[in-house]
């Protein structure tokens, strides 16, 4: 019975311990643009998954398959760096495709925790998103584009460089810079 009586207390601390030392919560971003132009013209825009320069973001991209799941693109970012990612789901008559971000390179290097810390060009982690486009009458479409994911460090206690909010920011920007200057392309 003692044991008992000095176990519940120790049960006790180990788990507020536990909640208190947490991890980083998955976050989610979700932007849509309405286009004056009919759903076709917009996806085809978009649609080719090796092709984003639609998104001023972008400089370049190397794509293998094609439209196929599990193809790869490589995007070059305009500031500099490379973002690989996979195709997951490619849907013609949906008119959306999902991908998840499988590599980055470092945009820098810090030195937090008296670690060295790789900063990706994308401060995220476990990133992946869909984007379509849905008709909204026959000139008019509305596009949507979600993303979910981590915070680039994983650990508790992120530096600056790679908390939520740094990486909250980073996503809506390229969701909402790559929505505008599509609008812009689609309106012409």
């Amino acid at each position: 019975m003692k044991k008992l009586l000095y176990s519940i207390p120790a049960a006790m601390f180990f788990a507020s311990s536990l909640a208190v030392a947490h991890g980083p919560v998955r976050q989610k971003a979700e932007e849509e643009v309405v286009i004056n132009a009919p759903a076709e013209k917009v996806w085809g825009i978009i649609k080719d998954y090796g092709d984003m320069s639609w998104h001023p973001g972008i400089s370049s991209v190397t794509n293998q398959d094609g439209n196929k799941k599990g193809a790869v693109r490589v995007l070059t970012l305009a500031s500099g760096g490379t973002i690989t990612e996979e195709l997951k789901k490619y849907d013609e008559a949906k008119m959306s495709y999902s991908y998840k971000i499988t590599e980055m390179s470092t945009a820098s290097t810090i030195t937090h925790a008296g670690a060295e810390e790789h900063v990706p060009v994308l401060p995220v982690h476990d990133y992946a998103a869909t984007i379509g486009v849905e008709a909204q009458g026959a000139d008019k479409s509305k596009v949507f584009w979600k993303a979910a994911y981590y915070r680039a460090y994983m650990n508790n206690d992120p530096p600056a460089e790679m908390n939520e909010e740094v990486a909250n920011k980073a996503v809506e920007n390229v969701l909402k810079s790559g929505l505008a200057n599509l609008k812009t392309l689609a309106e012409k």
